[in-house]
């Protein structure tokens, strides 16, 4: 167990490169600062079995528009403690509470964003739920991992459940499994492929403990508060369109005006990271500077029109 009882020690701490946990661990922290001083703060958390390097590009544009970034490898990915282990969502969401409140502390008079992408999203969400939640400016979802068990088939869950308490050890490399694609941009994706910090094999139980997490994050729909930005690509291979729809339905029943959603219709998994990522920086940026009704792409106008037609149809 990650955090028991009298474990945590008030100790977190801001390194340069490293953010020492309130229980001790040292996760890896990557950092893309302006040359003056920032305007906002963005803390950008990595999808499943990839890690902080995610932000590289985003972080550098980000930056380059006055916004300070932080990204942190997360427990059991890249190189952070417990490679390739699930640390469990307390244990995630405690981590991030407590980097925004050194964050908070080293920038106190700049509004301070979420950002989470895939399973980071997952985690962004479920720890807005928690009343020890540090108050932050508003967070931004990236194709958020929202398959829960209750939109998966029957025999998907049965066969997870199975696995996971049986042979929690057994490791999955993809091979066998039909194909999807993540993105657009090959060379990306090939990049990854030779990255020795991406982890390609991965323990059945990591998976179940993901699942876990993606149930939490669907079943807070109607409880996340404050400014919300939620981007989804209309060509997401790896997070289904069921779940996402249900979710962005259940968003927008309570404070809708202050939820901004953005689906591209050229957009993968993998938006910050397409070939088109930058249409989705600049979105970002410009909710930022001033929450818009409008994106410069349009995305949230295609959003609209989507979501209004499967209510019609419904």
């Amino acid at each position: 167990m990650i955090y028991p009882p009298g474990a945590k020690n008030n100790t977190a701490q801001l390194g340069e490169h490293t953010f020492l946990t309130e229980d001790g661990a040292s996760l890896p922290l990557r950092h893309w600062l302006p040359k003056t001083e920032p305007r906002a703060v963005i803390i950008a958390l990595h999808g499943f079995n990839d890690y902080s390097r995610f932000f590289d590009k985003p972080g550098e544009y980000f930056s380059n528009q006055g916004i300070a970034c932080f990204a942190y490898d997360q427990r059991g990915f890249g190189m952070a403690p417990q490679r390739g282990l699930w640390a469990g969502g307390d244990a995630y969401t405690k981590d991030l509470q407590a980097l925004v409140r050194l964050i908070k502390q080293r920038y106190p008079k700049h509004p301070v964003y979420l950002l989470g992408e895939s399973m980071g999203g997952a985690i962004v969400i479920t720890a807005m739920k928690q009343v020890d939640m540090p108050e932050v400016e508003g967070i931004i979802l990236a194709a958020p991992a929202l398959w829960a068990r209750s939109t998966m088939p029957w025999y998907q869950t049965g066969l997870l459940w199975a696995l996971a308490h049986s042979l929690p050890w057994l490791t999955l490399t993809g091979e066998g499994v039909v194909h999807v694609v993540a993105s657009d941009n090959i060379e990306m994706l090939r990049a990854l492929g030779r990255d020795p910090w991406v982890i390609k094999a991965t323990r059945v139980e990591t998976v179940y403990g993901l699942t876990d997490l993606m149930d939490a994050a669907f079943d807070s729909a109607t409880s996340l508060p404050g400014n919300t930005l939620m981007l989804y690509g209309e060509k997401d291979e790896i997070v289904p369109k069921k779940p996402t729809y249900a979710f962005l339905q259940q968003l927008l029943q309570t404070d809708a005006a202050k939820k901004t959603i953005a689906i591209y219709p050229q957009g993968y998994h993998m938006l910050l990271r397409d070939l088109q990522a930058p249409t989705a920086w600049k979105d970002i940026a410009a909710w930022i500077s001033a929450s818009p009704n409008k994106l410069p792409s349009g995305a949230d106008n295609r959003a609209r029109q989507l979501l209004s037609s499967r209510l019609e149809a419904s």
